[in-house]
């Protein structure tokens, strides 16, 4: 295991930062889809490295998880590789960010590598091929296994954004009609209101327009025969206590199953490499490493106002087991990566989940569950 992650190390180094990153991205993407659409692969992968430690469950958003790390939005943006990703160990998958309506994203280049901070700098613009196009692929999948009658099927959920085109005005009806063709597909929905990507986004998260915003997409939820439907928003590490303290009494208020904290931030601050490689990379959201003090913050300001009263789902530079067991003792329930993902390959998660059990039972817990909250 250790020699095939830094394979993939020198892999990287080599090859893939020597690409474009997004197209590193769609190339590592495709090989991990062919790889999984072989006959059996996706069986031996997930027997390889899927969390199978008891220590590791979990039971949240209504279902019962074997794991609980899973890959933020982002990754798979068009739903087009859940199965394949949950094959190599993530527990749960979220697809997006997607729009009602399809939308290019920004001009490239725009996803960028600071490896020296084991960060990315993104500024994607929800690149995307609208909810429709998602549903049809989710609704394919969920019909295929439910003909071949398999039980190994990830937790996926769906992210949903503002279609850029879209006036502030409009964005309840914009949400809601994404979440009206995704939720027959989905095991929970994730309204997104923090990318720095779109212009405006982030003003969603002030609690007037938030709950407007909410009340829609439940409205949406409602229409679609799934009510019950896991509804989560996910924030911005960049806010101030107050409005973090806000948006948690609105997600009370109306009944969220819960809050994924934290998005991509927009500072700069705390990096190492080069303020010349820093600028030539632009605007955009920073996810990786440097994010972990201010994703932590936000996550322990939350359950300090909710308890244990919604599912939090921590995301933010969570790179090691010790990453994770800080976020669990804070008060997550779940876990998301992206960044470490990309820098540390398809055994990260596997590696991540093996010795996170091992850290729960150092510290005397039966379950990753009953550690919850315990920081």
């Amino acid at each position: 295991m250790i020699a095939a992650m830094a394979i993939y190390r020198v892999l990287f180094s080599v090859v893939f930062r020597r690409m474009p990153a997004e197209s590193a991205h769609r190339l590592g993407f495709a090989f991990i889809r062919c790889a999984a659409a072989v006959p059996g692969v996706p069986w031996l992968l997930r027997r390889w490295l899927g969390p199978r430690d008891p220590v590791l469950y979990v039971r949240a958003l209504g279902h019962d998880l074997p794991g609980p790390l899973g890959l933020a939005a982002g990754f798979d943006k068009d739903a087009t590789g859940p199965d394949a990703l949950g094959a190599l160990g993530f527990a749960f998958v979220e697809v997006g960010t997607v729009t009602a309506q399809p939308q290019p994203g920004n001009p490239l280049p725009r996803l960028f590598r600071l490896p020296a901070d084991r960060a990315l700098i993104n500024r994607m613009g929800f690149n995307n091929h609208g909810a429709a196009a998602a549903a049809a692929r989710l609704t394919d999948r969920r019909t295929t296994r439910a003909a071949s009658r398999s039980s190994a099927r990830v937790l996926v959920g769906a992210n949903i954004g503002k279609t850029r085109v879209v006036p502030e005005a409009a964005a309840a009806a914009d949400y809601a009609e994404s979440a009206r063709l995704l939720a027959p597909a989905v095991d929970y929905l994730v309204i997104n209101v923090s990318s720095p990507n779109t212009p405006g986004l982030r003003n969603l998260q002030a609690a007037g327009e938030l709950r407007v915003l909410i009340a829609a997409v439940q409205d949406a939820l409602q229409a679609a025969g799934r009510p019950q439907l896991p509804l989560l928003v996910k924030i911005a590490p960049d806010l101030a206590d107050e409005d973090v303290d806000a948006i948690a009494d609105v997600a009370l208020e109306l009944g969220l199953a819960g809050i994924v904290a934290t998005n991509t931030t927009v500072s700069r601050s705390e990096l190492t490499s080069p303020a010349a490689e820093v600028a030539a990379a632009g605007g955009g959201g920073l996810s990786g490493a440097p994010l972990k003090p201010l994703a932590l913050h936000v996550l322990r300001r939350l359950r300090a106002r909710v308890g244990d009263r919604l599912v939090l789902i921590a995301s933010g530079g969570i790179e090691t087991a010790d990453d994770a067991w800080e976020r669990i003792q804070a008060g997550a329930t779940l876990l998301q990566g992206y960044t470490a993902f990309i820098y540390d390959g398809p055994l990260w998660p596997h590696t991540l989940h093996r010795d996170l059990a091992r850290r729960a039972r150092d510290a005397g817990f039966p379950s990753i569950q009953d550690a919850v909250g315990s920081g």
